[in-house]
């Protein structure tokens, strides 16, 4: 691509200020001292959001960077995944939506969105038909994930996929996502396997009411109703639980083991 001459920049600059008229122009030459940096500070980043796109790679980077939601990366699929930087970190991106976790709303403004090229869920004869992730692909995940958490000090804690911030509206990335290994890998939090059979002991002899698996749900940092009654709403989020965790079956039952997670969860939410 050829170079304008510099004189002819400069006009342009100069002409773009007079058609202005009073917008204000950045002063010229303004510097900073930053020798005294403030000890109180941090990134305004959070969390850090998975989902999948539900589309095919081609029109999945359509969608993400020519219409209204948007993502701060793009993870291609096989057979050789690349990630996309959409959206600079320093920018907010559309991609979480209406949602929520604990007591913070809307978590675009805090957060930075992964979106990953998958088909997510087509409706089959005989139910729901979810797409795999390969390998490939969620070794990339891992990587960025990791690479992000660590330079925005992002806990385990706040690695949430779309479906734990707006369970009522969202399922990605659903239950295929192998949240286990990221686990394994030391980015997202994951109840202990024993203390999990051991509860479960419990909630089998003694079974919780709803009201406690409300209330737990909540602690947890799901959005859900408070009213003491098996609702279509709380089945949903208990559903988005057992999809992240018991991937096995989310059917959104209340079971013991679904209650053992749900507990184990909680202790160390209030660690």
């Amino acid at each position: 691509m050829a170079h304008s001459p510099k004189w002819l920049n400069t006009l342009v600059l100069l002409l773009a200020a007079l058609l202005g008229g009073c917008a204000s122009v950045p002063p010229a030459g303004l510097s900073f001292d930053t020798s005294h940096p403030a000890v109180s500070q941090g990134s305004r980043v959070r969390y850090l959001i998975i989902h999948y796109t539900a589309l095919d790679m081609p029109t999945s980077m359509r969608v993400l960077t020519e219409q209204a939601v948007s993502s701060h990366y793009l993870v291609d699929e096989d057979p050789a995944p690349r990630i996309y930087l959409l959206v600079d970190e320093s920018r907010r991106a559309n991609h979480a939506g209406v949602s929520s976790w604990k007591t913070d709303t809307n978590l675009n403004s805090s957060s930075i969105g992964i979106e990953i090229v998958n088909l997510g869920m087509r409706k089959g004869p005989d139910g729901p038909v979810w797409f795999p992730f390969p390998q490939s692909q969620i070794d990339k995940v891992i990587a960025l994930v990791r690479e992000i958490t660590q330079r925005h000090g992002i806990t385990p804690e706040r690695v949430l996929g779309h479906s734990d911030i707006a369970p009522q509206r969202k399922q990605d990335p659903g239950p295929y996502f192998p949240w286990k290994q990221l686990a394994d890998a030391g980015l997202v939090q994951w109840p202990d396997a024993a203390q999990v059979a051991q509860r479960m002991q419990v909630f089998e002899a003694s079974p919780p009411p709803v009201a406690w698996y409300q209330s737990k749900l909540s602690t947890h940092g799901f959005a859900v109703p408070q009213s003491g009654v098996i609702d279509e709403a709380t089945r949903t989020v208990i559903a988005a639980l057992q999809m992240k965790y018991r991937p096995s079956n989310y059917a959104g039952g209340m079971d013991a083991e679904t209650a053992a997670i749900l507990d184990v969860l909680t202790m160390l939410s209030l660690k």
